[in-house]
């Protein structure tokens, strides 16, 4: 399949695939995230594309997949438990400020894309390199700064 027919197949459908991710993910982010995933394992798999007989149809079962993909991934998220005493000394008011900030930074980055929020752990919390981030998400180095960079300044907007 030539690109031309890819864009003429496939990429038209990009708002019909966003509305229905956005019915199953309830997220726009999420929504547009399962789109472009859509059509990059659409393009990766472009030789196959020519046995299709109905695209729309092909790449909604593509999408649909990749939704209930990322909900079933989400679900195994442990959530991270915020302590019920933080050691501040003797000040009550100082503990209960400190809850409130973590529960509150706990919230934004559980609130972030699947891929965005992996990223920010790898590379913040497990202290891994670009290379090494980049070669557990399979995402190329230029895309992993400007998803990191992404989640960052979500995280500075809702804190």
């Amino acid at each position: 399949m030539t690109e031309k027919e890819f864009h003429t197949h496939y990429l038209a459908l990009s708002d019909v695939l966003y509305r229905i991710a956005y019915y199953i993910l309830e997220s726009e982010d999420e929504a547009e995230d399962a789109v472009q995933e859509t059509f990059v394992k659409l393009w990766k798999g472009r030789s196959s594309l020519d046995s299709v007989n109905n695209p729309k149809s092909y790449s909604i079962a593509i999408l649909r997949n990749l939704c209930l993909d990322r909900i079933r991934r989400a679900s195994r998220i442990v959530d991270i438990p915020v302590p019920e005493k933080v050691d501040t000394g003797f000040d009550p008011d100082a503990a209960i400020d400190q809850k409130e900030r973590l529960e509150k930074v706990l919230a934004a980055i559980k609130s972030l894309p699947d891929l965005q929020r992996r990223i920010l752990v790898l590379r913040t919390v497990e202290g891994l390199s670009y290379e090494q981030i980049s070669e557990r998400t399979g995402t190329n180095y230029l895309t992993l700064r400007v998803l990191l960079s992404k989640a960052r300044a979500t995280l500075r907007k809702q804190l």
